[in-house]
Formats: structure tokens, sequence, C-alpha cells
């Protein structure tokens, strides 16, 4: 007479923990579906495995390859440049056309953006939609890969890749520490000189590694933690260290940073501290943030040598 009540006690329990993963936002080992994330475009409930998965999302697209649910995307957009292998169409998370997106019978879409009503009119069309937007810490950008993993049922790829990303990460930044106090550094956007704060997902890269980012000395005059900094305000400030994230779109590099007026005479240029990093590398957040510290770690070495 008993098994009957302990099979209804367990199943209760069950359908406890589903809850509370969703609720969660992606805390629990629970796997199986129907599942319940909670995202930028609020609770977020994708009933069975998807099959047929849009990314519109640079870093979703990196994440969902790297535990394993590439075989499940059969489009990304014309931003998603890694890994090369993805299905790269002409899709756009910017400016998204619903005709287009709704075309390729997706059963999952995730955004990083949602301009004019995305969200609302692919959910319209009765397809879930899952809105990633940028991850302001480390810790929100190992939920959203917890969360893919989930929604995808990838569950324990993603949590095995956000233990590795730890540790790494973790093993880098203690090896950085062992730089000399008080370096400075400039992140530069792009040559117009707009840059990035502490307050960013890119500058809490330099915050862990214990450098000082000279652009959190400059009023941000919008609030978005990417100011804009005068080459005056840059020469005299006289970073220790230069990392530039216009590689790819503006092709700079050590030469053409040393041939503008006064800037030869900056530490960085003069010691040869400056980071070429690919700049989508340095725009995301997710992966590949590994692949950064690293470089930042081998500019340090250099600087203590």
């Amino acid at each position: 007479m008993l098994r009957p009540l302990v099979l209804l006690v367990a199943a209760i329990v069950a359908a406890l923990a589903l809850s509370a993963a969703g609720a969660s936002g992606g805390r629990s080992t629970v796997s199986q579906f129907p599942v319940t994330v909670v995202a930028s475009n609020g609770k977020v409930t994708v009933t069975k495995r998807p099959a047929r998965i849009v990314s519109l999302s640079p870093t979703a697209t990196e994440s969902l390859f790297a535990i394993g649910a590439g075989p499940q995307v059969v489009a990304v957009d014309n931003q998603s440049d890694y890994p090369k292998n993805a299905p790269k169409t002409a899709l756009s998370g910017f400016t998204p056309n619903v005709e287009a997106i709704a075309a390729y019978r997706p059963d999952l879409v995730v955004i990083a953006y949602d301009p004019k009503g995305l969200s609302g009119a692919l959910e319209r069309l009765g397809i879930t939609v899952l809105h990633q937007d940028g991850a302001k810490s480390f810790k929100g950008a190992y939920q959203q890969i917890r969360q893919l993993g989930m929604v995808t049922g990838r569950e324990s790829a993603a949590v095995k890749l956000v233990t590795g990303m730890k540790a790494k990460i973790a093993r880098v930044v203690a090896d950085a520490r062992k730089a000399r106090p008080g370096l400075t550094v400039y992140h530069e956007l792009d040559p117009t000189l707009f840059s990035a704060t502490s307050k960013t997902f890119v500058g809490q890269v330099y915050t862990a590694l214990g450098l000082k980012n000279i652009a959190d000395a400059v009023p941000d005059t919008y609030g978005t933690g990417y100011p804009q900094l005068s080459a005056e305000y840059i020469v005299s400030s006289s970073p220790d260290l230069i990392v530039l994230a216009d590689t790819v779109c503006c092709a700079q590099k050590a030469s053409t940073i040393a041939a503008r007026p006064g800037w030869d005479h900056i530490n960085a240029v003069r010691t040869g501290s400056v980071v070429r990093i690919d700049d989508s590398i340095a725009s995301r957040w997710g992966p590949r943030i590994v692949n950064f510290f690293r470089a930042m770690s081998s500019a340090l070495a250099r600087l203590r040598s």
C-alpha cells in the first residue's frame, strides 16, 4: 500500500524541482522538457527539444556550438562569424525581417536585441523567442550559457563549459596578478577613441586582472559605459597597456597608433605593450572570453620581463 504513496511523493518532488529550475533562470541540473527560464523577455517556456534554431546573436551562436547544439542550428545572422561552420545567412539581428526569419521554420529564435518588437512579432507566429541581452557580468554570461544548455537539451555540456571557463580564467587571473601593481590600460573600440569603462563587461576583464582603466576618469555623458576619450587625454595618461579592439574593422595596429601625433611618447607604445585583439572576441561575452584573458596575460607577462 505504501508504494503508490511513495511514487506520488516522488512525482510531486520532481515537479517542484522542474518548476524551481525555470524560476532560477538556469541553475538546476534538470534537463527534461518542458523547461522554463527567465530571460530579458520574461519567462520563456520551451516545450520540447528544439530542432530548428535560428540565432540572431553572435555570442549565442558561439555558445550554442560550444555546448554541442550546432546540429540544431539552421541559420545565424550576418554578424555571427564564429565558428566558421555556422550556417551564416543574410539575416540581421539589428534590422530583422520577420518573414525571412520565419521562412526557416524555427522552433526557437535566440536574439540579443529586440528592435521594433521583433520578439512579439515572432511569438504571434507561434515561434518561441529567447532574448539574451548583453551580459553585464561574468555571472550573467555564465548564466546565459547554462540557459542555452537547458533550452537545447545540452545542459550537462553547458555546465561543463562554464566550469572549464571559470577554471581557465581563474588561472590566468592568478598569474596576471603577479604583474607590478598600478598598471594602467586603454581599450580602443575604434579610431575615434571610444573606449570602455569598468562598468562594461569588457571593462570588468581589466578589473579582474588588477588593471586601472584610464576611461574610468572620463565623464560618461550618456551613461553607457562607452565614453569618447580625447587624444590629448590618452597621451597625458600614458597608459602602460593599450588594447586595440579595432583591428578587423579599422586595421589598427601598433604602427598605426605610433604614427598618431604624440602617441610615440605613450608608455605602451614605447615598450611595445600594444595588444591586438579580434574585434568580435573583445565585444562578446561567450566562450572565447577565455582567449581574451589569455591575450591579456601574455601582454602582462611581457611587462613583467
